[in-house]
């Protein structure tokens, strides 16, 4: 897959990446190499110039932008390095906002280990309790592949372990692909696939 943002002559190139069912992939790099990139065109966030992505023998990179839309907010959960909780909403709230299925909300709080926070206001959450509230936006629908930007780069060693061990759960827990992007060498281990850009 191929990218080239406007106004620079550097083009970003990246590797294919197939995956089955509920595996998952580390994506490892320094910063300026295109993680982020790489990421947002995973998402359908951005058009590659050349190149495909498929989830669900879907090419979903070609469709109109209301279908890709649509297309996203059905299958792939994101997980950003900076959180993206509605702040005049609470954390039930921003759950409801994703998806009206409340039983499931209780559920994902509680494997989250942030049920007793559910009428918290967002800006008393602590960065953990952001992350995990990250996480459960990106997979209470039932994404097929779950993405994740540089989840841990701000964690100390204990919170680093913790969150990716959250994120491997929930991907089992809803049958989907993780993909991680990071430059954090300390969640290798972690992973069986993984690449270098």
């Amino acid at each position: 897959m191929i990218k080239k943002y406007r106004n620079t002559a550097h083009i970003f190139k990246f590797p294919n990446i197939d995956l089955g069912k509920r595996e998952d992939f580390l994506i490892l790099g320094k910063s300026g190499v295109g993680k982020t990139t790489f990421l947002y065109l995973l998402a359908g966030l951005l058009k590659p110039i050349s190149g495909k992505i498929i989830i669900n023998k879907i090419e979903f990179n070609s469709l109109t932008k209301n279908k890709l839309d649509e297309f996203r907010g059905r299958n792939i959960g994101l997980v950003f390095q900076k959180k993206h909780p509605i702040k005049s909403f609470n954390v039930i709230e921003n759950l409801k906002a994703r998806l009206f299925l409340v039983k499931k909300i209780e559920i994902l709080l509680t494997q989250l280990n942030i049920a007793e926070l559910k009428k918290s206001n967002i800006h008393k959450l602590s960065e953990g309790q952001l992350q995990r509230l990250g996480i459960a936006l990106s997979v209470i629908h039932n994404p097929q592949v779950i993405l994740a930007d540089k989840p841990t780069s701000s964690l100390d060693d204990e919170n680093c372990k913790i969150v990716i061990e959250l994120l491997k759960h929930q991907a089992k827990q809803a049958n989907a692909n993780l993909i991680v992007i990071t430059h954090d060498q300390r969640i290798k281990p972690f992973f069986q696939n993984s690449i270098a850009l």
